[in-house]
């Protein structure tokens, strides 16, 4: 039982490091000291790429919400369609 806790404790110690070197290694290659023009590259084109997923992620939010404003509308609709139709069964009855 004591050896189960001592493992845990050593991975609990571990992993941090691991994870911390992992990330100590990607920053490392990103700041790497390059020439000017390489860097201005490599910004410009990281923010194109952002920008292209953002136009596109804000693209597929309009779609999906006309497809759900129209959905929501065909909805209510349906649903007072079908209050409509229940009321005039009842006063036919009544």
């Amino acid at each position: 039982m004591k050896e189960e806790g001592e493992v845990t404790n050593v991975r609990s110690i571990l992993v941090p490091f691991v994870v911390g070197g992992l990330v100590g290694a990607g920053v490392a290659l990103l700041l790497a000291p390059k020439a000017g023009k390489e860097l201005r590259k490599d910004i410009k084109d990281i923010a194109l790429d952002t920008r292209t997923k953002i136009a596109t992620s804000v693209e597929k939010g309009k779609e999906l919400y006309v497809d759900s404003t129209a959905a929501v509308k065909n909805a209510f609709e349906a649903g007072k369609m079908a209050y409509i139709q229940e009321m005039e069964k009842h006063r036919k009855t009544a």
